[in-house]
């Protein structure tokens, strides 16, 4: 009988476990909860820890828990049954949410939704450039105002950056013909030929609705296809109307809705 094991990984052992989620990122669209670049956001953190499942060896599933839900992105064929026992001792009373993996006796959530969008290459002209060392600080700006109550610092830009997912990033940053950083946007690389995504996307307050988001946008997605990237997608709620009709101006398309596991109850 194939044994299954579970792996904690310190930031620094990640490797595997983006290895295997870029194996199984489809040409088209990200399959299950996460792509190697949500663990690349996530590495962000210098306390991430990401849970590898192996079988025999070999990499069956990949997650970690976003706060109170843990995400998983298992391999085509693995038994979901036992990543779902396996994962007990994660889901304790408050991680009450699981996405990409079903967990017997949970339910589908009804009030909360995710639309999954995809981009197909095509030409596109953007005012974007790349973020280096010297335009961290203002890429830094750009998402804690983007996202109000963010703690995101230039220690955890720098924390992805030396991570092992650091080669799978681009970012792409805008700014006012002042020269006032406006929006931003990571993208990240699986592989040529697979689906690349954005993670995450920001514009500051008082520059949206002049197009700044959108540059940002295409910036990454261009810079991803000069990688290789077969498609481009992103994750957005349903319920945040602003941010699907940026994603629809840049030529996203929706290609299906999401809903989390949650524990019984809970709905």
């Amino acid at each position: 009988m194939p044994s299954l094991t579970r792996h904690r990984l310190a930031p620094a052992d990640t490797g595997p476990a983006l290895r295997a989620l870029s194996g199984w990122t489809p040409a088209d669209t990200p399959g299950g909860s996460l792509h190697p670049g949500d663990v690349g956001w996530y590495l962000r953190l210098g306390d991430a820890a990401v849970h590898l499942w192996t079988e025999d060896g070999a990499p069956v599933a990949v997650g970690f828990l976003d706060g109170p839900v843990l995400r998983v992105t298992a391999a085509p064929g693995a038994d979901h049954g036992a990543l779902a026992a396996s994962a007990e001792d994660l889901l304790v009373p408050g991680n009450d949410w699981c996405d990409g993996l079903p967990v017997p006796g949970w339910e589908r959530e009804r009030e909360e939704s995710w639309l999954v969008l995809s981009w197909t290459p095509r030409p596109v002209s953007s005012r974007a450039g790349p973020v280096g060392e010297a335009a961290a600080a203002d890429r830094v700006r750009v998402h804690r105002s983007a996202f109000a109550g963010s703690t995101f610092g230039p220690g955890h830009w720098r924390a992805m950056k030396r991570s092992p997912a650091a080669d799978l990033a681009v970012e792409a940053l805008v700014r006012t013909p002042e020269g006032e950083p406006a929006a931003a946007a990571t993208g990240w690389f699986a592989g040529a030929g697979r689906c690349g995504l954005l993670e995450p996307v920001g514009t500051v307050p008082a520059h949206r609705g002049h197009g700044y988001g959108r540059d940002a946008v295409l910036g990454a997605c261009a810079a991803l296809v000069d990688r290789g990237a077969s498609a481009v997608a992103v994750l957005t709620p349903s319920s945040n109307e602003a941010a699907v009709a940026l994603y629809r101006s840049a030529g996203f398309t929706v290609v299906r809705e999401t809903r989390d596991w949650v524990r019984a109850g809970r709905t």
